[in-house]
């Protein structure tokens, strides 16, 4: 009996550690994040209102057009990617490709995906899903266990901001 736990206990333990793959989703350089919707207004206009909505921030090129950035705002290294999942939630990520690791090249929707979540990088191929935590599917980002750089979305803020994007 002793010997059966023991085994039961080795076979746990190898289960454990090959089962669980860590992905690499802090590839990007830490570069500032920090979009403020300062009233509901600013986010009804420049925010993301619903399911399967998505807005891309880059201040270097400004965008989205019409966005007054502040001083104090930044869009990390290849922009921000605001979106609202299916199930309402706000999430966001770096628009960087982890593979590329350029600022310049992001990742796009892939033709007909929006809806599943699916965007690519135009240079590497690699396809992420955003709507499952900007984890790869395929492409050498799944290989290296890539996944897109997270951010924090804060909405609904009683008093302002509104709402916020960070690091």
């Amino acid at each position: 009996m002793r010997r059966y736990n023991i085994l039961l206990l080795l076979l746990a333990l190898l289960i454990s550690t090959t089962s669980c793959e860590d992905i690499d989703n802090h590839r990007l350089p830490p570069v500032a994040v920090n979009i403020v919707f300062s009233t509901l207004g600013d986010w009804t206009t420049y925010g993301v209102a619903g399911p399967g909505q998505s807005r891309q921030f880059i201040k270097a090129e400004r965008i989205p057009a019409g966005y007054f950035y502040k001083e104090s705002e930044f869009t990390g290294f290849g922009g921000v990617l605001l979106l609202c999942d299916p199930n309402g939630s706000y999430t966001a990520f770096d628009l960087a490709c982890p593979v590329e690791c350029r600022a310049n090249i992001r990742v796009e929707w892939e033709t007909g995906t929006q809806q599943a979540g699916i965007m690519r990088c135009p240079v590497c191929g690699s396809r992420y899903d955003v709507y499952s935590y900007g984890t790869a599917v395929s492409g050498k980002a799944l290989e290296y266990k890539y996944g897109l750089e997270p951010y924090h979305v804060v909405v609904g803020n009683s008093a302002p901001p509104y709402a916020a994007v960070m690091r």
